[in-house]
């Protein structure tokens, strides 16, 4: 409890340090938010006022404490672009790229720790080297070209899955809370479901097997350590089957590491899965925040980093909680 509690006391100390630099490093940059609109705009004194509406007429620090201030009440500002609140825009596009992260995490999961058991348990033969090549192959091959090369091949050629898009558009759906696959269940829309797993599946899929080779070779390397430990041993010396041995002594501890990673990498696929979502023209918060930052959208760029800071710190937050479900010695500490 004290160890939950001073994690929790970290929590804003490393949001309140992302969003400082987040904003030094955007006011800093070359560039001017206003130069858009100065181009439809001839009248400067016109341009004056819209930058006094925005604050950007005023010192830096000023800046820096108005914008601590609006952070203080939860309000992370409003959207030069489009005049929203970027907690309205952050509502319209955090589910879609949840969703996009949990589908993958669960493909580079049973792909990953699979492989890897497999692999750990036929070392140094066929298999081993199979899976250990397939590895290295995904981590070496960018998103960006898996999701072409998956386009091409089972969209264009074999035509089994769509493009792009979060479901079918003739599918009539009730939006309630912005995460398609939940509000589906919550409405019994089955329809709906199996159009929006159908259209999740290639996205999830191109991020999955790249992700699945750190996962495959995080997995082998734990379990090749954790097999020579003595109560695997025992436990073969006990007569249990061989399964048993594997799945229930030795990758519960050998999935320690494994969950360390995989808590990374949901922190990561949150905030770096831009090139992905805009190749199968997902509307998440990857394209958002490249739209915010293109157009030096101040408020869109801070919000979205700070919300995916938050998402990153709280998953290990998670997964240092979950140690001491598969890890006794650490209840016993």
């Amino acid at each position: 409890m004290r160890y939950l509690i001073s994690r929790l006391l970290w929590l804003p100390v490393v949001l309140w340090a992302v969003a400082s630099l987040t904003f030094l490093v955007l006011r800093l940059t070359p560039g001017d938010p206003m130069g858009q609109v100065a181009n439809l705009i001839v009248d400067q004194a016109q341009i004056d006022r819209i930058r006094a509406e925005w604050g950007l007429d005023q010192p830096l620090w000023q800046q820096y404490l108005a914008f601590l201030g609006n952070l203080a009440t939860g309000s992370m500002g409003v959207s030069m672009a489009s005049g929203m609140p970027v907690s309205a825009l952050l509502a319209q596009k955090m589910p879609p790229t949840i969703e996009l992260a949990l589908v993958s995490m669960l493909i580079a999961t049973l792909i990953g720790v699979s492989a890897g058991v497999i692999s750990a348990t036929t070392r140094r033969r066929a298999v081993d080297f199979a899976a250990r090549g397939l590895a290295v192959l995904g981590l070496s091959i960018p998103w960006f070209w898996i999701a072409i090369m998956l386009i091409f091949i089972f969209a264009v050629q074999l035509r089994w899955f769509p493009v792009g898009g979060r479901i079918g558009v003739g599918v009539d759906y009730t939006t309630i809370t912005n995460f398609i696959f939940l509000d589906q269940l919550l409405t019994g829309n089955w329809a709906g479901l199996a159009s929006a797993l159908h259209h999740i599946a290639l996205p999830a899929l191109a991020i999955g097997l790249t992700t699945s080779g750190f996962v495959m070779r995080m997995t082998r390397s734990s379990m090749l350590e954790v097999l020579h430990r003595e109560y695997v041993r025992s436990a073969r010396s006990r007569g249990l089957p061989e399964h048993r041995v594997l799945w229930g002594h030795a990758l519960r501890n050998a999935m320690l590491p494994v969950i360390t990673l995989l808590g990374l990498q949901f922190g990561a696929l949150l905030g770096g899965a831009v090139i992905t979502e805009l190749v199968f023209s997902w509307p998440g918060m990857g394209r958002m925040l490249l739209d915010g930052i293109l157009r030096r959208d101040y408020a869109v760029v801070q919000g979205t980093v700070i919300f995916v800071a938050f998402f990153y710190v709280t998953a290990n937050l998670a997964v240092d909680i979950f140690y001491h479900f598969l890890d006794p010695r650490l209840r016993e500490s």
